[in-house]
């Protein structure tokens, strides 16, 4: 069977926001509110929201801090994974990950391909896990965060979709 089996548990996770942007303020960050609003929505606990410029030292320290927090299963940031000189997300984060979900940016660009054609290649959306715990950026438009929260995280992170989902293997992701 492929997609959602209702016979499963739903399992929530614990997930952290984290948005990053020189423009944006907590008033007027509608990419943050759409990820914070669909979190919740498909059951999850959203643990903590951070919205910090772009800064590699501080979103660096950011991530390294909630990876380190057990309480936290999934980080998902919003923003910086563009090809302008003040996109550092990947930069900041990819130095954290013990493994590349290299799947994760394949999916993420042929979903975005649906909705914005060829423009999907000024993308660098990335994904990867360290200490146990999911990281995924994902660039900061609303339509982005749409995109890749509904139809590549949301579903990876439903534990009764099938044959396969990240939530059954969390509890390995620290085996050595």
């Amino acid at each position: 069977m492929i997609g959602l089996d209702t016979s499963r548990t739903f399992k929530p996770v614990n997930i952290a926001i984290l948005v990053v942007s020189d423009t944006r303020t907590l008033a007027n960050d509608t990419s943050g509110d759409l990820l914070c609003a669909r979190v919740q929505s498909a059951g999850h606990e959203l643990i903590a929201r951070k919205l910090l410029r772009d800064d590699v030292n501080a979103i660096r320290l950011q991530v390294k801090n909630w990876i380190e927090d057990p309480c936290i299963d999934v980080v998902v940031s919003s923003g910086g994974t563009g090809l302008t000189g003040r996109d550092i997300t990947p930069e900041a984060i990819t130095p954290l990950f013990e493994k590349t979900i290299e799947g994760f940016s394949h999916m993420f660009h042929m979903v975005s391909y649906q909705s914005v054609g060829l423009s999907t290649i000024q993308s660098r959306a990335v994904a990867g896990t360290a200490n146990g715990t999911f990281i995924f950026a994902l660039p900061g438009s609303n339509g982005a965060v749409k995109d890749g929260w509904d139809k590549v995280i949301a579903p990876q992170l439903d534990s009764r979709t099938r044959p396969c989902n990240l939530v059954e293997i969390m509890p390995r992701l620290k085996e050595v």
